[in-house]
């Protein structure tokens, strides 16, 4: 008899695991990959560079608890990622900066000086409902088309117009000449890699990993108390509701025999190409080799569901869904496809933590009774 059995072996499924484990519950974590780590697993390919099969996993967080609690399975590589955009046939610095104003309008302006030119660009807005509404405030239409609006097409298949003002508000605009893409107090790579860090995050005994395992073929056949379910929330339930869409991505992978590629981690590119962007993993991961392996990533509506879609219709499905998960008695609903939102690694750590401390609170109270 296990106490939890743990649908998927990503980050929200692994963090729960490896903290029930160490509260002396028995833990069964089942994947249908045939790998745990979920989409943050990496691997050395067939010429030993490390890359993430996944597309770019690059962590960040200002949590010290997340950071922490991480800290107890991996060492860390200091790392800050940065992002150019290929734009009127030279690279710029994205989020927009100081340095992306004077390179493309061939001008010396100051931090000062560009907040006013920003100011004469932007168009108001009121009230900031889409994507589009967020970048127009900050920064006019000319930028908008340049920078956002085909980017943002090619991820979701939806104009900026049609979708939650939370898609580009992830993306701020600089007035300085900061050029790194994230802000956030702590900004490092597991050193030896994802997958080394779920390895030493499993290794309690009173943990079991069953992949290439669908938790349907198992649940009446295996013993468990209580259901931890980190996959789609609409498969759960069968579609009853229809389908929620989803973003997927086709990742195409090259190595090349020559010691770097591109002088970021990642280009992007909002209007040229099928593609947004190519990751060189090399400046991620700090690896030194003499090829280098890159990735181009295609987005499609087919295929693993990666991406929640932030509009208000599917927010509206998921909420039929959710009332439902709300009363499943003894499931808990966890991660980004478990609550149907569009988390970063640290938020789907933070959460698994909170609900951890949740579920042993229900423990403490259920014996107090």
């Amino acid at each position: 008899m296990y106490d939890f059995l743990i649908v998927g072996c990503g980050f929200a499924g692994a963090v729960l695991a490896e903290r029930l484990a160490d509260a002396g519950k028995r833990v069964l974590l089942v994947d249908k990959r045939d790998h745990i780590a979920g989409n943050a697993y990496d691997y050395y390919n067939k010429d030993g560079i490390l890359i993430h099969k996944y597309g770019p996993h690059i962590f960040h967080t200002n949590s010290e608890e997340v950071f922490k609690y991480l800290s107890l399975f991996t060492e860390w590589r200091p790392y800050e990622h940065r992002v150019l955009g290929s734009v009127d046939g030279q690279l710029v610095p994205i989020p927009i900066n100081l340095t992306t104003i004077n390179k493309l309008y061939g001008r010396s302006l100051t931090s000062d000086e560009v907040k006013d030119f920003l100011a004469s660009k932007a168009e108001e807005r009121r009230p900031v409902l889409t994507s589009e509404d967020v970048v127009l405030n900050a920064v006019g239409k000319e930028l908008y088309e340049k920078f956002f609006r085909g980017y943002t097409r090619k991820q979701w298949d939806l104009d900026p117009s049609e979708l939650d003002a939370s898609v580009t508000a992830r993306v701020p605009t600089r007035t300085n000449s900061d050029d790194r893409y994230f802000t956030d107090t702590y900004q490092a790579m597991p050193t030896n890699g994802y997958t080394e860090m779920f390895k030493k995050m499993l290794t309690h005994k009173s943990i079991h990993v069953m992949l290439n395992t669908d938790y349907r073929d198992i649940t009446e056949i295996i013993p468990h108390k209580k259901l931890i379910y980190t996959g789609p929330v609409d498969a759960f339930f069968d579609y009853r509701f229809g389908k929620l869409p989803y973003r997927s991505i086709n990742f195409r992978f090259e190595t090349l025999d020559r010691e770097n590629y591109q002088p970021t981690g990642t280009v992007n590119y909002p209007t040229s190409n099928l593609y947004t962007r190519i990751t060189e993993f090399k400046h991620l991961t700090g690896q030194t080799h003499h090829k280098t392996a890159i990735v181009y990533e295609y987005p499609t509506a087919e295929g693993d569901p990666y991406y929640p879609i932030p509009r208000k219709e599917n927010q509206e499905v998921y909420n039929q869904y959710r009332k439902l998960a709300e009363e499943e008695k003894d499931v808990y609903f966890t991660g980004r496809l478990g609550t149907y939102k569009y988390y970063n690694m640290d938020q789907v750590v933070a959460q698994s933590l909170a609900l951890f401390r949740k579920i042993i609170k229900e423990d403490l109270d259920g014996l107090q009774q």
